[in-house]
């Protein structure tokens, strides 16, 4: 199979491909939307984009996708190949893309003709953490000291003060993956060699007092709007829960964090749903006070986990966000009307979980994905709590999971 890049792909004309088509919405014509990849993200898209009256179809290599399952078209090909990206060309006015590892060079070649958000270039960044890096740092936001190891020599070079640290692969890491912590430089060498030698980056580890995320939605015309900043806890690189309470972040950091996923937004010129991930450090520690208290770890172009609970406790969730981008409609800034805890359910709470008594307790909404078989740390769905108090919801989400058996928080 050619390469996406090195290949000439005929797809059929259909108007300016950077032009707004909100005003389709509830015409006679059918309007479909395209996603390429068929996870739980496109999965819940995909119901987002049907609620608003749009067609949709999803381009995936399993045919028991999630997303696939539910869309109106799927075409079922490998992400680079040139048929099956002619056809979901052929049946789409707009794609977007729900996990960062489709190839940039399919959504280039895509882009001919079609409307396409995020674009190629950013989701290319996003796919290297050695250029994600420079752009933070075009953008003016700090991230952790770091060093660029892609050669003996820049291993050699490596400061003493990036140890101990975390050694992560430049590209394909994702949920803790491709990512092991080095605490001298024979275990660093090590771990580049075990790793392929492929290009990494050496992060030092910082004092973490917490982990926060924000997630934001930028418009062609430039309009941007955030989802309120999420608390999350990470257990072995997957994350386990996230917070969205008044409490959950100081709002000086908050306010900090938004400015600063609007700015990584805007030098993009960003068109789609972003989640750009923090560290808050310890206020106390010498490095944390260096930094500011606050530092970006990573961007996804794309919906994100920690998002999820916006379904149950936003008037505007993720998900309509990114349709709504991709269509060119208006974009609103959500409102949060519900304190809410979100659970990541891992296949390892299967094959029995206990949602009858979870579903018994107040202002629970349980998410199932669809997925056929359950594996450890594999996500197959999430539960969020809701109430009109902080401490309800946290108690509830408590007895939730200890339902689950999972671990408390």
């Amino acid at each position: 199979m050619s390469e996406v890049s090195q290949m000439s792909v005929a797809l059929p004309p259909q108007g300016d491909p950077s032009a707004p088509h909100g005003l389709a919405l509830g015409s006679d014509t059918e309007v479909t939307l395209g996603v390429m990849g068929g996870g739980q993200l496109g999965r819940m898209f995909v119901h987002a984009a049907h609620r608003m009256g749009f067609f949709t179809a999803v381009l995936d290599p399993d045919p028991k996708s999630p997303a696939g399952r539910v869309s109106h078209h799927h075409v079922a090909t490998a992400y680079t190949d040139p048929e099956g990206l002619q056809q979901l060309a052929q049946c789409c006015l707009a794609i977007t893309t729900e996990f960062e590892n489709v190839p940039a060079a399919a959504l280039a070649a895509l882009a001919t003709s079609r409307t396409v958000s995020p674009g190629a270039a950013a989701v290319a960044i996003a796919q290297d953490r050695i250029q994600e890096k420079n752009h933070f740092g075009q953008c003016g936001v700090p991230c952790a000291p770091y060093a660029v190891i892609e050669s003996a020599e820049q291993l050699a070079a490596v400061a003493d003060d990036l140890l101990p640290g975390i050694l992560k692969t430049a590209r394909m890491g994702y949920d803790g993956k491709g990512q092991v912590r080095v605490s001298s430089r024979e275990a660093l060498a090590s771990a580049w060699t075990a790793l392929q030698g492929v290009p990494c980056v050496l992060e030092k580890m910082l004092p973490l007092q917490l982990e926060c995320s924000v997630i934001v939605a930028r418009g062609a015309d430039g309009t941007c709007v955030n989802l309120p900043v999420q608390r999350n806890l990470h257990r072995d690189g997957i994350l386990a829960v996230t917070e969205v309470t008044p409490e959950a972040v100081p709002q000086a950091l908050a306010e900090r964090a938004v400015a600063a996923a609007r700015a990584i937004a805007t030098q993009l010129q960003y068109v789609g749903v972003l989640c750009v991930e923090f560290f808050v450090l310890d206020p106390e520690s010498p490095v944390g006070q260096a930094l500011g208290g606050l530092v970006v770890n990573e961007m996804a172009p794309r919906p994100h986990n920690s998002g999820h609970y916006s379904l149950d406790a936003c008037d505007v969730s993720q998900f309509d966000l990114q349709v709504r981008t991709l269509a060119g409609l208006p974009l609103t800034q959500p409102r949060q009307h519900s304190p809410a805890i979100m659970l990541n359910l891992l296949g390892d709470l299967w094959p029995a979980p206990n949602f009858a008594a979870v579903l018994a307790l107040p202002g629970t909404h349980l998410h199932l994905y669809g997925k056929a078989q359950a594996s450890k740390g594999r996500k197959m769905g999430h539960l969020t709590i809701t109430g009109a108090d902080p401490a309800q919801v946290r108690a509830t989400a408590l007895q939730a999971a200890a339902l689950l058996g999972i671990t408390p928080f």
